[in-house]
């Protein structure tokens, strides 16, 4: 009879979360505009993880690797023994009570045998989590495509996007959170409780003024990711709070001023010292940014929290709390691990921050599309298949406009390229004959720091150099191997460290190349263009800030008042935003339909700013730096963050497309191919067919390609147990 009701429970449980799931698809698809939107890849995302669930369940009937210590453990759980715990164990309950709460569902129900506690009906736990992950994934990045159109917009996009839809299944199908979606383990669960404490923040930053009991909810959320792994402190403290600290900060707009022209460093650093320190930070959008942007942004944003501490603490004090909570369970379990101490001990291993990159860069492959475009245009170039019209130029370039690709330099008008700004803005000196006689001259230090850093190259020059010699340093100095990923050949990682890293020290070196290119790829894939490649050639990723309409928040702090020019830009703050709320003009109801009906990427395409960039780094960092054990599972939520903050990309936008499509096919063929694909980001396509052949391979490994362990004499191991290859 229990093999019955096993059996059952089984096939029961994918049917089960399609009734389960029906309501909340329900209530999601209700503001997608068109309920088709969100049902059919829905529903075909319960399909596809209910058969992986009950194909799982039919192979591996018995409780496998990490398992063997969660199921037993789940099970006293049930029988509420809660004083009961396996000391191989090292994260906390929270995925128990998970289960504990669908049992006592299903029971209140009179439907017990829906969820009996048995291995098949525990894994089912993640099938939910997974589809809770996927609603909680689509809302998050609804909510920040909708902060930054409020940026530019007095209303918010009614609907729910079809990018941030499709984005939100592709995360879902992410291969190792899919395949652990059919396991009963911790990171499904641990994923989706992340997601919605960042769905609680980006509620909270959708308003100026939090009330207290708005603050009150954020502790239990922020409470919850720690209850599912003990890292998420970081992602809820320091990504979550670190982001509210901005936006606080953000929110003083303090008035505009006229910048004096100063002919010493001290002076110049003194002024915007006093910018910072009254909220007119320097954060521009991520696709604007150089290196020196991203110092010049950490200073400022620093500057502005330290000289503000009320205001930032009155927005902070929740995930403050959480912190305190936190360091008070590390006292009192002596450790930040609950059990096998022994094996988890905290290191610092800053190789991780290495390994992340190529692990973001193969799983995001489809995303690096507009990389390979201008590789292969060069490639047909050199190989002769344009003629020779086509080599100068292809087709004849559109004039440049306010959309040309002139984005980096507008924002600081004498930077770099000394070209002048759009809105009357004067020249660099250095760009005319002789200097106006008007004016002294900088002092000797202030003309040696704008040397630097307002060169196009030498800014780019010592970050390339500095990052290559802290690689080399990391990978001489702190590349650490865990015993486990000596001896445990069931996971990839395994393979993957035998045929890199333990080949000896010159491979090791000769990793930093393919790290430094991965993280280039990836880190523009988050910026939203690829100006590194063909900055030349290439049009506007941003939807709204060019050369006529500046980026708010430049404070470049070696901006000088050449001439009449007083203030670097003439962009207003972002509007307050109850402001927003409040506004109901029928013309820009209009106007918004409009956009978003003629081009679906308008609210998409936006890059976040570079303040998040960084934070998502710090936060990345410590997540995985005190981890001595290279763990493929531990970079699934960096990976999750990172993939909601990249933006769509248009490919009209990209010249290269056209030229690339010359000499292949009649340009009226090339256009019409390329207006197919104008209003979707093809990336998504190609995101989703790579994630099934991932999931089909490694899927059908792990269940079809078992194997028995054997010593090096042929002695059977482990009982004879099968093992099999997973993640």
């Amino acid at each position: 009879m229990a093999n019955d009701t096993q059996l059952n429970s089984r096939w029961v449980s994918p049917v089960a979360t399609l009734i389960l799931s029906s309501p909340l698809l329900f209530l999601l698809s209700r503001g997608a505009g068109q309920k088709w939107k969100i049902l059919l890849p829905f529903n075909l995302l319960i399909l596809l993880s209910g058969a992986w669930l009950t194909l799982v369940s039919e192979t591996v009937t018995q409780p496998y690797l990490d398992e063997i210590f969660h199921i037993p453990q789940a099970q006293k759980y049930c029988e509420c023994k809660f004083l009961e715990w396996d000391d191989k164990i090292t994260t906390p309950p929270g995925l128990y009570l998970f289960s504990i709460l669908l049992q006592k569902a299903a029971a209140a129900t009179g439907m017990p045998w829906l969820f009996s506690c048995d291995a098949s009906s525990l894994r089912a736990t993640n099938v939910l989590g997974l589809i809770v992950l996927v609603s909680l994934t689509m809302l998050c990045r609804h909510e920040i495509e909708s902060r930054l159109y409020e940026a530019h917009s007095s209303k918010r996009p009614k609907t729910v996007s079809t990018y941030a839809i499709h984005t939100a299944f592709n995360i879902a199908l992410f291969p190792l959170l899919f395949f652990f979606s059919g396991l009963y383990y911790t990171d499904v669960i641990s994923t989706a409780v992340v997601l919605g404490s960042y769905l609680n923040y980006l509620k909270r930053v959708g308003r100026d003024k939090c009330s207290f009991v708005i603050d009150l909810v954020t502790i239990p959320l922020g409470m919850l990711g720690l209850f599912m792994r003990q890292t998420n402190v970081f992602w809820i403290v320091v990504w979550m709070g670190g982001l509210e600290a901005v936006h606080a900060v953000k929110t003083l707009r303090p008035q505009r001023v006229d910048q004096p022209f100063m002919t010493t460093l001290t002076e110049q650093m003194k002024f915007y010292a006093w910018r910072y320190s009254i909220g007119d930070i320097h954060d521009p959008p991520l696709n604007l940014a150089w290196p020196d942007d991203m110092l010049f942004t950490a200073i400022s944003v620093c500057i502005a929290i330290i000289c503000n501490p009320v205001r930032v603490l009155r927005r902070v004090w929740p995930y403050v709390a959480i912190l305190a909570a936190f360091v008070g369970f590390v006292a009192w379990n002596g450790g930040v691990v609950l059990g096998d101490k022994s094996n988890h001990i905290a290191t610092i291993h800053l190789a991780q921050l290495l390994y992340i990159w190529p692990f973001f860069a193969f799983f995001s492959v489809p995303l690096l599309i507009p990389y390979a475009i201008p590789v292969l245009n060069t490639c047909r170039i050199l190989l002769g298949s344009k003629s020779q019209g086509n080599q100068t130029g292809g087709s004849t370039p559109a004039p440049k406009s306010s959309s040309s690709f002139n984005l980096s330099r507008s924002v600081k008008s004498s930077k770099r390229s000394g070209s002048s700004k759009a809105k009357g803005n004067t020249s660099h000196p250095s760009q005319s004959t002789t200097e106006p006689p008007s004016r002294p001259s900088l002092s000797p230090a202030f003309k040696s720091i704008e040397f630097i850093f307002n060169s196009k190259f030498i800014p780019w020059a010592i970050y390339i150099v500095l990052t290559f010699v802290a690689s080399a340093a990391i990978v001489k100095y702190n590349t650490i191997i865990h015993p486990f990923t000596l001896a445990d050949n069931r996971h990839y990682m395994f393979y993957i460290f035998r045929y890199t890293i333990r080949r000896g020290a010159l491979v090791r070196f000769l990793l930093i190349l393919p790290y430094t290119v991965s993280r280039w790829m990836v880190w523009g894939t988050l910026a939203g263009c690829a100006n590194w490649i063909s900055s030349g050639n290439q049009e506007l990723c941003s939807a709204w800030y060019d050369v006529n309409k500046s980026a708010p928040y430049t404070s470049y702090p070696l901006w000088i008042a050449w001439g009449t020019k007083k203030t670097q830009t003439d962009a207003e703050y972002p509007k307050d935003l109850s402001q927003v709320q409040n506004s109901s003009s029928a013309s820009t109801d209009g106007e918004q339909r409009t956009n978003l009906e003629n081009d679906p990427l308008y609210a998409s395409v936006e890059p976040v700013s570079t303040s998040t960039g960084l934070i998502f780094l710090v936060a990345t960092s410590l997540s995985l730096m005190t981890a001595p054990l290279v763990e493929p599972r531990y970079f699934i939520i960096p990976w999750v963050i990172w993939r909601l903050l990249v933006p769509a990309w248009r490919v009209h936008h990209h010249r290269d497309v056209d030229s690339l499509f010359q000499g292949v096919a009649p340009q009226p063929l090339a256009g019409k191919v390329i207006n197919v694909f104008v209003r979707y980001d093809v990336r998504l396509i190609a995101e989703t067919l790579w994630f099934i052949a991932i999931n089909v391979a490694t899927g059908y490994i792990f269940l079809m390609k078992p194997y028995v362990w054997k010593d090096e004499h042929g002695q059977i191991l482990d009982d004879g147990r099968l093992q099999r290859f997973m993640w």
